[in-house]
């Protein structure tokens, strides 16, 4: 853990480090650049080379795609309170998104022509699930679920196999509950190459949805504009902004959940005590000992725990716009809490109170955990139903509409010296004066 004071030199130099994006960096670019270059030239038989080196797993005998009857199976093996579990996130995801659904819309706007809007849900999509430390089950909910919404027709999975080829049963399981029917087990930076580009056994989709390590955001980046990305999201992030009296063995406990993410990660706690931070501290000790991912949490804290020290706790808000998390949590007095939520504009998603843990976003709340990072916040926000529509604007003029805006569009003309533009107009109105005219 780095402790700071805010506002301070230190402070900034502390967020220049540990909220910069490592994975712009030269060497990864270059990797990446030269994975999908071959997977575009290669095809197939690029995939196969590197999910070989990259999984360690040939699958040149079984092929990249899951077979339907495998997800059968993975969905029948699970127990019933798994299944339930998935279930009910499935409904709880669904239920939020459908509040935002985009729909169609029509005014009349000043000349008194129809203007509106036209949504349509994409054709095709892609989506990343990771592998990793852990199998990410609630991320095909996450993902998949906003997919269904939208009424997208082909939905595709891809995901790394493990060391036996297979791909764990609970995520198998997890997709077939979405009602996904095509996916694919292969290594990362492949998977997207075979999205953006197509291969002689997969068809390319118009957008990749998922988040990924800094070589498959680094992919997603290079082939935007080939194709759509979404948000770019990262390795986890959480700030925890506590006053005096928040409970030190909730607050560690919740930086302990966001770090066994794995590496990459980064925990922020913003606090008015100094006697909080030293016993967040002991509490992350001991909580630690016996958890399964041990290793990677106290790797995480290490090197990517930084805490702020701030005189009134309503600087918290300046600093939580400066760092932008993927999550931040308040604990503080219920007082606080809307002033601190009105300032903070910056933040992935916003957990009230000590009695709502991140964990919940993660799992089953609502809104999609797929949410910004490394600082995007300040500029993007986390995954909605929108992202998977494309929206068309629709404009209907009339005769007596032309003429009204004659003015405007020929005003624009002459100050863009487009005379092109002008005569497009101009011609409909001559032809409609001549009409007047008796011919």
């Amino acid at each position: 853990m780095r402790i700071v004071k805010y506002p301070s030199r230190q402070f900034e130099e502390g967020v220049t480090h540990f909220c910069g994006r490592p994975e712009s960096n030269r060497d990864i670019k270059s990797v990446v650049g030269s994975i999908l270059e071959n997977v575009q030239r290669k095809g197939d038989s690029a995939i196969l080379e590197y999910t070989a080196k990259i999984d360690g797993v040939d699958l040149a005998g079984g092929g990249f795609r899951i077979p339907l009857s495998m997800m059968k199976r993975a969905k029948q093996s699970l127990p019933k309170s798994d299944l339930k579990a998935i279930k009910e996130a499935i409904r709880c995801v669904e239920d939020f998104h459908k509040r935002n659904f985009p729909r169609d819309w029509n005014e009349k706007n000043i000349h008194g022509a129809r203007v509106g809007e036209a949504f349509s849900p994409l054709d095709r999509i892609g989506i990343w699930i990771p592998g990793g430390v852990v199998p990410l089950v609630s991320t095909v909910i996450m993902t998949v679920a906003l997919a269904n919404i939208a009424g997208i027709r082909e939905v595709t999975i891809f995901t790394p196999p493990q060391k036996n080829g297979s791909v764990n049963r609970r995520l198998l399981a997890a997709m077939a509950l979405c009602q996904v029917k095509e996916v694919y087990r292969m290594a990362g930076v492949p998977a997207v190459g075979a999205m953006a580009y197509g291969t002689e056994t997969i068809r390319p989709v118009c957008k990749i949805f998922g988040p990924g390590n800094a070589y498959v955001i680094e992919a997603k980046r290079q082939v935007f504009g080939e194709i759509g990305v979404d948000l770019l999201p990262g390795p986890s992030e959480i700030m925890i902004i506590a006053d005096g009296k928040a409970r030190a063995d909730w607050v560690a406990a919740d930086l302990i959940a966001q770090a066994e993410h794995g590496l990459g990660g980064r925990v922020f706690l913003v606090t008015t005590s100094k006697r909080l931070l030293d016993s967040v501290k002991i509490e992350i000790k001991s909580q630690v000992k016996y958890l399964r991912h041990r290793a990677t949490i106290e790797a995480v804290l290490e090197i990517g725990f930084l805490a702020v020290l701030v005189d009134r706790i309503h600087q918290a808000v300046k600093v939580a716009n400066r760092i932008a998390p993927e999550h931040l949590e308040i604990h503080t007095e219920q007082s606080r809490w809307d002033r601190l939520m009105r300032g903070i504009h910056n933040a992935g998603a916003i957990f009230l109170g000590n009695q709502t843990p991140t964990v919940l976003g993660d799992f089953t709340a609502g809104p999609s955990h797929v949410l910004p990072t490394g600082g995007a916040g300040r500029f993007l926000s986390g995954l909605r139903l929108s992202d998977f529509f494309r929206r068309t604007s629709i404009v209907e003029y009339d005769e007596s509409c032309l003429e009204r805006a004659r003015e405007t569009v020929e005003a624009f003309s002459r100050m863009e010296q487009l005379d092109g533009h002008r005569h497009s107009l101009r011609i409909r109105l001559q032809d409609k004066r001549r009409e007047s005219n008796g011919g």
